[in-house]
C-alpha cells in the first residue's frame, strides 16, 4: 500500500512495534463501548492480528491505518480503520481513534480526508459509513463536517454504565 500524506501526518500499515500502542488503547475499557470489545486483548492476539494481516482489504475485508505526524519523529497519535468492505457493493465502514492529548487539533480531521480520498481514487467506492453514539458530538461534527449525513438514529442501540444511548448511523456517497 502506498504511503498516504497529509500536510502534518501520514497513515501507515500496521507494524510490530506499534503493539504497545495497540495494547493500550484496545485495553481502554472506556472505549470498548465504540467498538464491539467486552474482554481485554493480549498481547499475544494482537500480534498475531498484525502477523496474520495481509494487510490487504480485499482479502482481509478491514483495514487498520496507523496514523503518525511528520514534525514529531513520526510519533503515532491513533488510527483509522475500513471495515465491512464489500467489494460487490463498494463500501465500507470507518471509525477513527485519536490519543486523548492529540484531539481537537485538526489530526482527525486531516486523517480523514487522506483515508476519504483514498477510499474514492483508490479502492473506487461508493460509500462509507459510520456509527457514532449520540453522546459523541465531537465525533458527529468531524463526519458531518466531512459530507457525512445521518440517515438513521438507532434508539438505544449502546449499553454504556448501565444505561442506554443511542447511536448515528452517517453515510457519504461519493
Amino acid at each position: 500500500m502506498e504511503m498516504l500524506k497529509g500536510k502534518n501526518l501520514q497513515l501507515r500499515a500496521l507494524e510490530p512495534e506499534d503493539i504497545d500502542l495497540l495494547y493500550q488503547w484496545e485495553n481502554d475499557t472506556n472505549m470498548w463501548t465504540l467498538g464491539n470489545t467486552t474482554t481485554p486483548f493480549s498481547k499475544f492476539h494482537l500480534e498475531q492480528f498484525i502477523l496474520n494481516s495481509q494487510n490487504d482489504i480485499y482479502s482481509d475485508k478491514q483495514i487498520r491505518l496507523m496514523i503518525e505526524l511528520h514534525k514529531k519523529n513520526n510519533e503515532t497519535i491513533g488510527c483509522i480503520d475500513l471495515f465491512d468492505f464489500n467489494p460487490k457493493n463498494l463500501r465500507a465502514g470507518i471509525g477513527i481513534l485519536i490519543a486523548k492529548k492529540y484531539r481537537s487539533k485538526g489530526y482527525g480531521s486531516q486523517a480523514l480526508d487522506l483515508v476519504i480520498r483514498y477510499c474514492r481514487n483508490t479502492l473506487n467506492l461508493h460509500q462509507l459509513y459510520c456509527n457514532i453514539g449520540i453522546d459523541n458530538p465531537e465525533s458527529l461534527k468531524l463526519f458531518e463536517k466531512k459530507g457525512f449525513k445521518s440517515i438513521g438514529n438507532k434508539k438505544q442501540w449502546i449499553r454504556k454504565n448501565d444505561k442506554w444511548i443511542d447511536e448515528y448511523m452517517l453515510q457519504l456517497i461519493f
